[in-house]
């Protein structure tokens, strides 16, 4: 295999050293901004050169984001080449269309590392429902959020410090939005779910609420109701499409969700046949993610072509059932009352409500305070 790679920040650069240690793979050009010892000879600041050179088999995105990521990737499965991606935006953004470019062109494309990081969470996804039926996924998908509440409840920090030591440590990005607003973990699930159900399902269509506005107030009620406050995602087979919902949550103790510690991720599945099964580790981090990325290289070579899943039609999201109670701390005084079972202070508990109508209630108090946070209770 002769691959080049588009992009050598902390992925690109992991992937380079572990690809070096394998024989049969060869990196033989590499597109960054800027050039390094460890590049030079193979360095370009043009895609062109990559994408344009027949002798180059393979090419691997970790750049990120969704523009001009898209734009490469679908022009080197045009021109024949194989793509592997750890790049959850863009395989999210144009799920359809790359499994679309995928099947006309005959190439392989793999994105293992866009989801869970170093876990093998999509190659086992894949595997399962082969031979079962899959009727829920879910857990915790963002090892930054997971850090920050973890810190936060054992050490009794502000958010603000538990997400300035995460940006310290390299688990969060100097815009860290797309961790505590919750757009990662939705992105995350919209390609789980798709794959799981063997469907597409749009990641716009997955009511998402974030930690950013989470206070140490926020885990003592979870403390005092035998909980721990995570951030999670969950989804569910339906008869008339799917449930989806990224939001944080108050999780039983005694769950194994709940001793999630630090930057771990935690994702499981549930299938008829065999029931639940949990895949643990490193959601993110440079030489986790970029192993993943080699497997999928080493998948390539060995002659895998397929997707993880064939089908792509649309699925309806149906968030109206369901209901569970839900905890609301809010400084706005519109709050209805017929919907309180518990009032303590800025802070209610609902009696239950399904995912639809918690999300409705959010998005209608946050006219009026901004800084209302929102967490479902589990069971």
């Amino acid at each position: 295999m002769k691959a080049a790679l588009l992009g050598h920040g902390t992925i690109g650069v992991g992937v380079d050293r572990i690809v070096k240690e394998i024989p049969g793979i060869e990196i033989v050009r590499v597109l960054a901004l800027e050039t390094d010892e460890e590049i030079i000879g193979r360095h370009t600041f043009s895609a062109d050169d990559i994408l344009g050179d027949p002798e180059i088999d393979t090419v691997i995105e970790v750049m990120g984001g969704i523009h001009p990521a898209w734009e490469f990737i679908s022009r080197a499965m045009e021109a024949g080449k194989h793509v592997v991606t750890a790049n959850k935006a863009v395989v999210a953004a144009y799920y359809r269309e790359l499994l679309a470019l995928q099947k006309k062109h005959g190439v392989a494309f793999r994105c293992t590392a866009a989801v869970g990081g170093g876990i093998p969470w999509l190659v086992n996804l894949s595997r399962e429902k082969q031979g079962d039926r899959i009727t829920k996924i879910g857990g915790i998908m963002n090892g930054t959020t997971n850090y920050i509440l973890s810190r936060m409840d054992l050490e009794g920090i502000a958010f603000s410090d538990a997400l300035l030591d995460a940006q310290k440590l390299g688990y969060a990005e100097k815009d860290p939005s797309a961790d505590i607003d919750g757009d990662d973990v939705r992105r995350k699930l919209s390609i789980s779910a798709s794959v799981a159900y063997d469907c597409f399902v749009d990641e716009q269509m997955i009511p998402t609420a974030g930690i950013r506005s989470v206070l140490p107030e926020d885990l003592r009620a979870a403390r005092e109701k035998g909980c721990v406050l995570k951030l999670a995602a969950f989804s569910e087979r339906l008869e008339a499409g799917i449930s989806a919902c990224v939001a944080p949550f108050f999780v039983p103790r005694e769950r194994l969700l709940a001793s999630v510690p630090a930057n771990v991720n935690l994702i499981s599945l549930t299938a008829e046949h065999a029931g639940e099964l949990c895949f643990s580790g490193q959601g993110a981090g440079r030489y986790p993610t970029a192993k993943n990325v080699v497997l999928d290289l080493l998948d390539i070579v060995s002659g895998v072509r397929c997707f993880y899943t064939e089908a792509a039609a649309p699925a309806a999201v149906d968030n109206g059932s369901t209901p569970t109670a839900w905890y609301f701390r809010t400084v706005s005084e519109d709050f209805p009352e017929d919907l309180v079972s518990e009032r303590s202070g800025s802070s209610a508990v609902t009696k239950p409500l399904s995912v639809l109508e918690a999300f409705r209630l959010l998005d209608e108090l946050r006219k009026k305070d901004p800084a209302v946070f929102m967490a479902g209770i589990l069971s």
